[in-house]
């Protein structure tokens, strides 16, 4: 048994995970942040709708974006300089959830739930989670959030209610990202979107050894500033 998911030892399943739905491991235990940082460090992480169990997942293949193989648009870089918008980090960080898990057109639902917000907060508390944000004129209006962990972050999701404004915060991330060492940053899902802005597809094995030769154990954290 696994203390952080009380259940039959998962990580054996990274390899033979599901394919169909791609990449799901289990379900059941909690979102402690315990549990969490222990899953993300073995590329294992939580998605479920209301009134589901929860559910872990490990796709294969992942979507990644390593930072130097981000794609600036021109039209982006003229948002970047000319400073549209302020961007600013961890002062916001549950309402970059709240308006990430907001509906959008062509979407029936959220997966980012009350006690995700709860769970991810407390990560945040800890130094473990952080928000990226995009801001004009006193207004938040883009933005993400995710996981830190030694030289890898979890990207785990983004708004816009501004034209650029979460690209805007995602070229500030690979940015600090960069200057700080990180080796990769975790899409989880291939999307049209992410492929635009430079991430791309590589096997789950692949993406399990590089994390484990990028992340600290145990998992540190800070605030950032």
């Amino acid at each position: 048994m696994i203390p952080w998911l009380g259940l039959a030892d998962p990580f054996p399943a990274v390899e033979t995970a599901l394919e169909s739905p791609n990449g799901l491991l289990c379900a059941g235990g909690d979102l402690s942040p315990e549990r969490l940082l222990e899953a993300y460090s073995h590329g294992i992480f939580p998605w479920f709708s209301e009134d589901d169990p929860i559910l872990w997942w490990s796709p294969d293949p992942r979507m990644v974006l390593f930072p130097a193989e981000l794609k600036v648009s021109r039209s982006l870089r003229k948002t970047l300089a000319h400073e549209t918008y302020e961007v600013r980090v961890d002062t916001a960080f549950t309402r970059v959830m709240a308006e990430c898990a907001a509906p959008r057109d062509g979407q029936a639902g959220t997966w980012i739930l009350p006690e995700m917000i709860a769970a991810y907060t407390r990560l945040h508390e800890q130094g473990h989670a952080h928000s990226v944000e995009s801001w004009r004129e006193g207004e938040l209006v883009g933005g993400l959030y995710g996981l830190q962990l030694g030289r890898a972050f979890f990207g785990e999701s983004m708004f816009s209610r501004a034209t650029d404004a979460s690209k805007v915060a995602l070229a500030a991330l690979v940015g600090r990202l960069a200057a700080s060492g990180c080796r990769v940053i975790d899409c989880q899902q291939a999307t049209g979107h992410l492929a635009s802005l430079g991430a791309r597809e590589i096997p789950r094995a692949a993406f399990v050894r590089l994390l484990r030769e990028s992340i600290q154990y145990p998992p540190s954290g800070s605030r950032w500033t």
